[in-house]
């Protein structure tokens, strides 16, 4: 029996699982494919590096704000309809980005298309849980989450290889043909079950009283949260006032936001999130786990490649290239686990994926600047075996026990965690990267001194060398200073690295006994739903 009582879809679940697939890799690359373009961007525009930067932001503010709320429009309007006007406005608003004559309007196109791609995720992922039942939906999300895990990874790789073989506008002109399709598959295969289409009649009959002030507070909350988060670093935290009035303005707009949700549901409004979900056990762990997903996800994704490009001379495709190799784990491991979570208990897959990554992570921090392409794309596969023994079991946990009617407000808030947790955990990555080069490189410099035997050596050694090619003496000093200089800063850097993947690995670890909260879910992941 399907998660709504005797509901069943007309056509090939498979076939369906595969259509709300299409628009997923579409949105979740768009959350990376043009970071590697800013620098064509802003040359492009006449904008600065800075100023190019909001072209990203942009895009994660509106689809912040739209992910909490996507289960809200889609009781009154129909999650179909919405569904494909997001596809739509997406595939339009990315059209118009790959027009945009200046940064302004690309930036108001970004907007519009972040707000297009925030409501597909959690409408894809409800989707699927009223597709399949209990027993399959763990098989259903592996294929979902092949997009999920594997696209961040690939987007980076693609943008930069579109962006040096043709040009930056490229990397939006390609959603227009995935968005066409997936309109026309959406239109043909899928519909809305029973459930959905009560609610949709009920909230006509109650005339369409939209929560405004609702609405406000989250787009007011979550884009400051997420302009805190990406500006951040940029802006040196605490010592800019810029970053502390947005931190201010998400504190005081999250305290008015839980209280004004409950008060909606106190006076038996629909509230746009359901705050109740929370009191649920499975769902706020698996909540909290969601976040650390995206946390270490997005945070080891931006990584490497900036490793292999800042400190060993990789080229944007080259260092894809070794970060396709977790796009392959996944792939291999997605299935196993999709077939897995039907015969194990959710539990212990979750606990074997974060003890995966924990120790995945330790493993990496042996990198240094001599590793081999090879032995970098080995790291990124072990790595991302964890991570496909998470996003499954982790999405078929989060709703046992949930009234089928709720699936869609669980589908947006499990997105908005892991979304939140990927800008978070960007963030985090970027921040203690830069301090700790600065804590490094200070100690380094202490231990380098005058009378230092292997100092002198090293000096005498690139002098000889740096003279044998014409230089002058004095030159061929400074030259030898300067590179023993740039040796120390580089060593700095990989220590940081090392530090950022340890923090991480701590992180991951400390989630394997959070998996023994969550209650035992039914044999066969066979939960009804009350």
């Amino acid at each position: 029996m399907n998660a709504t009582a005797g509901y069943k879809v007309k056509h090939n679940p498979w076939i369906i699982a595969v259509t709300v697939t299409l628009a997923t890799i579409m949105e979740v690359l768009d959350t990376s494919i043009a970071n590697v373009a800013l620098p064509h961007i802003a040359g492009s525009l006449g904008a600065s590096q800075d100023e190019s930067t909001w072209v990203i932001t942009s895009y994660l503010v509106a689809n912040a704000v739209v992910l909490p709320v996507g289960a809200y429009l889609g009781t009154i309007i129909g999650r179909k309809r919405f569904y494909m006007t997001c596809v739509a406005v997406f595939g339009i608003s990315s059209f118009l980005c790959g027009l945009a004559p200046s940064l302004p309007l690309l930036l108001f196109f970004r907007v519009i298309q972040g707000l297009g791609g925030g409501g597909l995720q959690p409408s894809e992922q409800s989707i699927l849980a009223d597709t399949f039942p209990p027993e399959k939906r763990g098989q259903a999300f592996a294929v979902y989450g092949l997009a999920v895990i594997t696209a961040p990874i690939v987007g980076p790789t693609l943008g930069g290889w579109i962006t040096d073989n043709y040009d930056w506008r490229w990397i939006f002109f390609i959603n227009i043909p995935v968005a066409i399709l997936s309109l026309f598959l959406t239109h043909r295969l899928i519909e809305d079950p029973p459930a959905i289409k009560e609610e949709v009649k009920a909230a006509r009959r109650g005339g369409f009283k939209l929560d405004y002030i609702g609405f406000g507070l989250i787009a007011l909350t979550f884009g400051s949260l997420e302009v805190v988060l990406d500006k951040g670093q940029q802006d040196d935290w605490f010592s800019s006032h810029f970053i502390i009035s947005f931190l201010a303005v998400t504190v005081i707009g999250l305290a008015c936001l839980v209280i004004w949700e409950l008060r909606q549901e106190r006076v038996e409004s629909k509230p746009i999130l359901d705050l109740r979900l929370f009191t649920r056990r499975n769902f706020s762990v698996s909540f909290l786990m969601m976040f650390v997903l995206g946390f270490t996800l997005y945070a080891t994704t931006v990584l490497l490649p900036q490793l292999l490009q800042s400190l060993m001379g990789y080229t944007a495709e080259s260092a894809g290239m070794a970060m396709s190799s977790g796009g392959l784990a996944t792939i291999i491991c997605m299935p196993i686990v999709g077939i897995l979570i039907s015969r194990v208990d959710g539990r212990y897959l979750i606990m074997f994926g974060f003890a995966s990554i924990a120790v995945a992570l330790f493993h990496m921090t042996s990198l240094d600047l001599q590793m081999s392409f090879r032995y970098a794309a080995v790291l990124r596969f072990y790595q991302s075996i964890g991570l496909a023994f998470l996003f499954v079991p982790i999405n078929s946990m989060i709703y046992l026990g949930i009234d089928a009617r709720k699936n869609n407000d669980v589908s947006g808030l499990s997105n908005l965690a892991r979304n939140i947790g990927g800008s978070a955990g960007t963030s985090f990555f970027t921040t203690v990267l830069a301090r700790h080069q600065q804590v490094h490189q200070t100690y380094l410099v202490q231990n380098v001194v005058g009378s230092s035997q292997q100092w002198m050596s090293s000096v005498h050694a690139l002098t000889s060398s740096l003279q044998h090619g014409s230089a002058a003496l004095s030159d061929a000093q400074r030259g030898a200073c300067l590179r023993i200089y740039q040796s120390l800063e580089a060593q700095a850097s990989v220590l940081s690295y090392i530090d950022v993947l340890s923090m991480l690995a701590v992180f991951c670890a400390c989630m394997i006994p959070m998996a023994l909260l969550m209650q035992k879910p039914p044999k066969g992941m066979q939960a009804s739903a009350h």
